[in-house]
């Protein structure tokens, strides 16, 4: 009889950055499919698979999006699934529960990404400083995965960087 093995490793990727963008401004940024798309693209596209495609803004709902590399290959299809929670008078943390279901991207087997905002101390009212926190576990695959989400992760920060300057105007000062 062979003994079953399982392993698990689990690897974080982690993002610092200060947006240029108010807190609330980032906050409803963070919550919008249309932001989503725009800082995943070029190097990852996403469709709706829900009727009706996709919301003006998550929700707590279960969302299902199919993914291609490049727009061409298919990566699979994932589960976005949303829940906020504030955890001060100053920081608030979008919670991705969701995580891969079919395709390339069902090799990860544990998922938990984190998006914590908070004002930057130095200018409250116009910077954000965020914090952007994916752990995953894909077994013996993780650190291949974890290096491709790495990757990932510096393209999403440089297109949340570009694009943060013009939420205040886009979002305005929306509150949670």
């Amino acid at each position: 009889m062979l003994a079953s093995v399982t392993q698990t490793v689990l690897m974080r990727v982690t993002l610092r950055l200060t947006l240029e963008a108010p807190v609330d401004a980032v906050w409803e940024a963070l919550h919008s499919p249309a932001v989503f798309r725009a800082v995943s693209g070029p190097v990852t596209t996403a469709d709706s698979l829900e009727p009706g495609g996709f919301p003006q803004r998550w929700s707590s709902a279960n969302h299902r999006v199919r993914l291609r590399l490049l727009g061409i290959v298919p990566m699979g299809t994932q589960l976005i699934r949303l829940r906020d929670e504030e955890l001060d008078d100053t920081t608030r943390v979008v919670h991705d529960e969701g995580g891969p279901l079919t395709g390339a991207m069902r090799v990860v087997r544990a998922w938990h990404h984190r998006m914590a905002i908070s004002p930057d101390p130095a200018a409250p009212d116009a910077r954000t400083q965020f914090l952007d926190t994916l752990e995953l576990d894909a077994g013996v695959l993780t650190p291949f995965a974890w290096l491709g989400f790495w990757g990932f992760w510096r393209h999403r920060g440089r297109r949340l960087r570009e694009r943060a300057p013009g939420w205040a105007q886009q979002f305005g000062r929306a509150t949670c």
